[in-house]
């Protein structure tokens, strides 16, 4: 445990600030809509189902604000740019880009379950309180019209006890917003599911896509005004605490208690999502521009076990060891854009992807290559963006994880480290490179190219990684995997199982590509 938290501490850091903001606003916004004098009259119909609502959806303004900003990539790499003379632990933050927007997607499910829930608890009873008959300070503020002529006085929106809850909610802006947002979000997350994303690539991708539906959703669901309080001026001259008790005098001309004055609340999520969604509305604006400059396929190559690999060029392409670009062919589908790591070294005049066939896309993709007397397809590049495995060069030792098609990020890494021996790089902290191989049948490693392969077969991680702490036992080491989730348990564990407490002694940084 202990060494977890050393090599965690900022992301625990992190986790817990947006935890305790989250409970800041629910708590701020609980308290104001429960303890205000302007909603006093407001929770005589509602009861507490109103201040769970406008907590609920506090917090819902809150992380739909933050859910677009880990998907910025281009911003991302920036940070990671201007961050690269910062400490290796602010620089990993970055990485966990997607684990922060699944976070907060689920927290946005959460606080969209419990904003649901109040307001059928309220829509009951604004209708409930409408039927009354028992001429109770509820019923009183029920029955007050939308047609009355001085001031703004209706309280309950539903104006007809013939009206019921299911008529409200798809007829009022609130209500009907809230049902296509709620739809969307569920499209949205199931279809998010580990399945159905690594075998249904195609439905995730669009189905996720129209996350612009609930932002305009969420932008205009406020409009109605739905949730009502006391104007202030109103409260000045009718204090709710002195005027409730005797609202049976409310039109009395004698009373010093006037009939209360309602306001709606203004809308407020658009407030919340205007800044980060313009920042990615830039965003996809500059991936759109790049991805339209031409790109020129100058090697295609077909290796064993359906993998491709293309060569290619384009005007002002600039790369580092491990990033990944986004493909997509007009002549399979306009809209699809899958991530590919890179394979070619930043020394290389070209860029390069290998393509192994894991669903339609791909396979059609690699047919369309394959076919002898017809025209190469035209691809389209969005990148490069950057990842955990630009930092490899930072370490004194590292380790490379790589399963099935996840070498490819290593093959540019151990590329541009041959290149930098080969040029005596002294920038370059590695001093020795271990290799493994695959393809004994070729004089040649398939990914790298290099003489030197890569073994097949798992290895004993606990003899890895001891014998790595042995023989350099006051290192820092980087532990990078591009892999399945449960080899990534696995090498977690080791790096904080091997990891010494004293800073000075070795210690493991666990780094898995993300895309």
């Amino acid at each position: 445990m202990a060494n977890w938290v050393v090599n965690n501490w900022l992301s625990v850091l992190v986790l817990v600030t947006w935890l305790a903001l989250n409970v800041f606003l629910f708590t701020h916004a609980f308290l104001s809509y429960e303890k205000g004098d302007k909603y006093y009259y407001t929770r005589e119909i509602l009861g507490s189902a109103l201040a769970w609502a406008r907590a609920s959806a506090r917090c819902l303004n809150f992380n739909s604000m933050l859910i677009l900003l880990p998907m910025c990539r281009n911003l991302l790499s920036f940070l990671r740019g201007t961050c690269s003379l910062c400490r290796r632990t602010l620089r990993k933050q970055l990485d966990h880009n997607l684990t922060f927007h699944k976070l907060v997607a689920y927290m946005i499910c959460l606080h969209t379950a419990i904003h649901i829930v109040a307001h059928l608890f309220n829509f009951e009873r604004y209708s409930r309180s409408l039927q009354a008959t028992d001429g109770s300070l509820a019923s009183v503020l029920s029955s007050l019209s939308h047609q009355e002529t001085e001031g703004d006085s209706w309280l309950n929106p539903i104006q007809s006890p013939n009206m019921t809850v299911l008529h409200m909610t798809f007829t009022s802006i609130p209500g009907f917003t809230g049902v296509i947002i709620t739809i969307v979000l569920v499209l949205m997350v199931t279809s998010s599911v580990e399945f159905i994303r690594r075998s249904y690539f195609e439905v995730f991708w669009y189905t996720h896509h129209i996350f612009i539906i609930y932002f305009i959703g969420l932008g205009i669901h406020g409009i109605g005004g739905i949730v009502r309080g006391q104007t202030e001026e109103s409260i000045k001259e009718s204090h709710p605490h002195m005027c409730a008790e005797s609202f049976e005098k409310w039109d009395d001309h004698d009373s010093h208690c006037k009939r209360p004055q309602f306001e709606g609340n203004s809308a407020e999520s658009w407030k919340w999502i205007l800044a980060p969604g313009v920042l990615y509305i830039f965003e996809r604006i500059l991936r759109f521009y790049r991805s339209q400059q031409r790109v020129m396929i100058t090697k295609v190559v077909m290796h064993p076990s359906k993998v491709l690999e293309l060569q290619m060029i384009k005007r002002g392409f600039s790369m580092e060891v491990g990033q990944y670009i986004f493909v997509n062919c007009p002549s399979i589908s306009s809209l699809e854009w899958h991530p590919f790591t890179l394979t070619s070294a930043p020394e290389e005049d070209f860029f390069s992807i290998h393509i192994r066939a894991a669903g339609d896309w791909t396979e059609n993709l690699i047919k369309a290559f394959e076919q002898q007397h017809s025209p190469i397809p035209r691809i389209e590049v969005d990148g490069p963006f950057g990842t955990v495995s630009e930092d490899v060069f930072r370490y004194e030792v590292a380790m490379l994880v790589g399963a099935g098609i996840g070498v490819t990020p290593f093959a540019s890494i151990l590329k541009s480290i041959w290149y930098k021996f080969r040029h005596a790089d002294h920038n370059l902290k590695t001093q020795t490179a271990g290799h493994a191989a695959l393809n004994f049948d070729k004089a040649t490693d398939i990914l790298t190219g290099l003489k030197h392969k890569t073994f097949f077969g798992r290895p004993m991680w606990d003899n890895e990684f001891s014998t790595i702490a042995t023989n350099h036992p006051k290192s820092v080491v980087g532990v990078f995997l591009c892999g399945p989730q449960a080899l990534a348990k696995s090498l977690r564990k080791c790096c904080h199982q091997y990891s010494s407490l004293d800073p000075r002694k070795v210690q493991f940084y666990f780094n898995k590509e993300n895309f």
